[in-house]
């Protein structure tokens, strides 16, 4: 291959996981249907988009690098101390009895399926219990269930990308010491395997705790520092024990975001982009080492092999799972009707089949080609029947607006509980305890947490909330605040207009839509208020001319529309208009 053909294909291996994402995203669909039949395309149809000739050696070392980082990723969002109330029963057994249960099953039905040895079809069945939020997410958007069906699966996401992996190397390592002379030597192999991870897991985490305990870098290099320390320490336990680093990977971000001493900047908006482009290239860079020959003699038995796993092994375990709770009849069916197959899948399949192939494990060269079809196969289902399933079963959360209100001035919170009386859910969050004691005094739903790090961190919209409103005294903290929640929440986000002539460290014109026109500042709006303004509703067709200040507009079906600096929104007659009285 020439110095020409590594440039092109490389390039395209880019171009096409950067654009199969856009397009996916164009077309509101998961970008897996996009990614995985681009990259099996472009490597049937073109010899340089070949990552196993691009690369040589060193791709299936930088595609365990690559996993290591999103299973690090995802064992960020693991704070299990946010995992309580009614959804632990479900989740727990999700993961510790679910898993298993897939895994034999899916196992059990692979071996005179697909022609495979017991230490392959196991090792496929491991391989295919992940999910993943990667995958979860975007159907979840698309089909908005409600908040405890959502809650339930992303946990479960969240949760069986690292356990799944784990599971996927421990199962490697097993099959893997089955091959050695000696079966004594092939157990110690195995457990030098999980020693090596978990090792290398405390290894890594202390690093990142000294390193941001004294020298204390800012959110760019400490960015970079944890993606250098989770892909060097996966490295080192690679080499010392193959397959070891992504256990470390796991143990080191479920270390940092467990563990209240690690205090860790992260710059998510990068992060995330980093992840996204790793998921890209690898589904690409997978799919395109696929040969339609490799596809001949596996597609109709892994199709049967998807079709067990949906039809059978999830609702099964699902109901197993759900046995004894308060989960309705119809939350049982939705959460036995979502189990689509992801990049961990991906990545572990081919990561492992090589390194079993060269073993001479029976059946091995069948396990990425198997896999390649279930996640097309599954993703595919869920992701064009889960939104008309849910709407059958009547678990579709309801279209009206949830706002999360920030700032606890008395203002505020009257606000929030006009908004409430008109049949809105809505949510607050502040800072100081005083202004929390004072939401909760109203009845206000309070969010928990620390904003910030909860709107931009994983799973941030759990709680389904539609647009953020930023309505605190400290114009900077607004301006901030909104630059940082426009990449991670999915609505809107407004702030109220900063004092005239303000010259705060924050630009007041940093971004962020702008409430109230430009007179009617967070100052503003908090001087008339203690003056005796009031914050009513009334119905549009009741409302006086010159009765008061408009706000916001709520449509039918609860629907939130505020006035910003562009104009009011058109008020109909089945409107109900929030209005800030005249003061007294």
């Amino acid at each position: 291959m020439t110095t020409d053909d590594v440039f092109i294909g490389v390039g395209l291996l880019v171009v096409l996981a950067v654009g199969s994402q856009l397009l996916a995203g164009v077309l509101r669909i998961p970008a897996l249907i996009v990614l995985l039949p681009a990259g099996f395309a472009a490597g049937a149809l073109s010899d340089v988009v070949d990552p196993q000739r691009l690369l040589g050696a060193a791709f299936s070392p930088l595609v365990s690098l690559g996993v290591a980082v999103i299973l690090y990723d995802a064992g960020l969002g693991l704070d299990l101390g946010r995992l309580k109330g009614h959804n632990r029963t479900v989740v727990t057994r999700l993961i510790w009895l679910g898993v298993p249960v897939t895994c034999l099953l899916g196992a059990g039905l692979a071996v005179p399926l697909l022609d495979m040895s017991r230490g392959a079809a196991i090792t496929l069945g491991a391989v295919l219990v992940v999910s993943g939020p990667t995958v979860v997410g975007p159907l979840l958007a698309l089909v908005r269930p409600e908040d405890r069906l959502r809650h339930v699966l992303v946990w479960e996401g969240s949760l069986i990308d690292p356990v799944g992996g784990i599971l996927g190397a421990i199962v490697f390592r097993a099959v893997d010491a089955g091959t050695q002379p000696s079966a004594a030597r092939g157990v110690l192999h195995f457990l030098a395997s999980l020693g090596t991870g978990a090792a290398g897991g405390v290894v890594g985490a202390a690093v990142l705790w000294a390193l941001f305990r004294l020298v204390r870098p800012g959110e760019v290099l400490g960015t970079t520092a944890q993606l250098a320390a989770v892909i060097g320490v996966a490295a080192a336990c690679d080499v010392l024990q193959d397959d070891s680093g992504l256990i470390a990977a796991v143990l080191m971000g479920l270390s940092v975001a467990n563990l209240a001493r690690i205090d860790v900047p992260v710059r998510r908006t990068f992060f995330e982009t980093l992840v996204s482009l790793v998921i890209g290239l690898l589904f690409t860079s997978i799919s395109a080492t696929i040969s339609p020959a490799s596809l001949r003699h596996v597609g109709l038995p892994a199709l049967g092999l998807a079709a067990f796993l949906v039809v059978v092994v999830r609702p099964l375990v699902v109901a197993v799972c759900t046995a004894r709770t308060d989960l309705s009849r119809a939350e049982r069916t939705f959460l036995g009707w979502m189990a689509p197959r992801g990049i961990v899948a991906a990545a572990t399949a081919s990561t492992f089949t090589s390194a079993l192939v060269a073993r001479h494990i029976g059946g091995a060269a069948r396990i990425l080609p198997a896999t390649f079809v279930v996640i097309v196969a599954t993703v595919t289902l869920y992701g064009l029947t889960a939104a008309p399933v849910a709407r059958l079963l009547r678990v579709v959360r309801p279209s009206r607006s949830r706002p999360l209100l920030v700032g606890g001035e008395p203002w505020a919170v009257d606000l929030a509980t006009t908004l409430r009386a008109t049949g809105m859910e809505v949510l607050m969050w502040a800072g100081p305890p005083e202004q929390r004691d004072r939401i909760e005094r109203a009845g206000i739903e309070l969010a928990p947490g620390e904003m910030l790090a909860g709107a931009t961190g994983p799973g941030a919209e759990w709680e389904g909330v539609t647009g953020v409103y930023l309505l605190t005294g400290e114009d900077d903290f607004n301006t901030l605040a909104t630059s940082i929640l426009r990449g991670g929440v999915q609505g809107p986000v407004y702030r109220v207009g900063p004092a005239a002539g303000s010259q705060g460290w924050a630009a007041p014109d940093a971004g962020g839509e702008v409430l109230f026109g430009p007179h009617l500042t967070g100052r503003a709006l908090a001087r008339r208020y203690r003056d005796g303004a009031g914050i009513v509703a009334v119905p549009a067709r009741e409302a006086v001319a010159g009765g008061g200040d408009l706000l916001f507009v709520v449509r039918p079906g609860h629907r939130l529309e505020p006035v910003t600096q562009g104009g009011p929104p058109h008020a109909g007659p089945q409107d109900t208009l929030v209005l800030l009285t005249p003061s007294r």
